[in-house]
């Protein structure tokens, strides 16, 4: 196995908008959405192109990331931007791998060479302590809800990077997926079944 990565072009769209179906149907619930949530990011404006990545095993796209802009308000209004990363998707006959930790690693890389302070995600904690993420309440960063839990992840980009960041992260509302909008979507891939299974939370 010769994993490379690149930059996903636009041919790749609708390859990676299927694997990544595959990597998240019914993960986290019945079926999922993280499929549409590519296909969405990709037409907004928070889209950020230099840090579209895609894992190859040859020909074969096997592993995606995909950032946006999100950003941090503060008590005074004041806004920050920061990076949303996700979804992060690997094709299932190649999870356990590594390659979703070559792809973080090389995004952060390429996210500190363009300058970008910080990224905030929601994860498996357990996962993502190995790239230096730690609990935003360290920060001084709160969901948009105004809580903080061991999911709620942030990772300063260069020493010092989240000072004077602080208050509700807001990722951008291509996030917020209409039922009716995704059986629409979902129409154009082949059916798959759905099924309710431990891994949903």
């Amino acid at each position: 196995m010769n994993i490379s990565i690149r930059l996903e072009n636009e041919n790749d769209f609708r390859n990676v908008e299927n694997m990544t179906r595959e990597a998240f149907w019914d993960v986290y619930k019945p079926g999922c959405d993280e499929h549409l949530i590519i296909h969405k990011i990709r037409k907004a404006n928070v889209f950020i192109q230099e840090l579209d990545f895609v894992a190859c095993d040859e020909e074969i796209i096997v592993g995606n990331i995909i950032y946006s802009i999100a950003k941090v308000i503060n008590e005074n209004n004041e806004e920050f931007e920061i990076l949303c990363m996700g979804p992060l998707g690997v094709l299932p006959s190649y999870q356990g791998k590594g390659i979703g930790t070559l792809l973080m690693k090389h995004s952060i890389k390429v996210a500190k060479t363009l300058g970008y302070n910080a990224i905030v995600i929601f994860g498996n904690s357990n996962y993502y302590h190995r790239f230096g993420f730690e609990n935003a309440k360290r920060y001084n960063i709160q969901t948009s809800w105004g809580a903080n839990f061991e999911e709620f992840m942030s990772l300063e980009l260069y020493e010092g990077s989240l000072e004077g960041i602080s208050g509700k992260y807001y990722e951008d509302s291509v996030f917020e997926i209409d039922k009716e909008e995704l059986n629409i979507f979902e129409k154009q891939f082949p059916y798959k079944e759905k099924h309710i299974t431990d891994t949903q939370l």
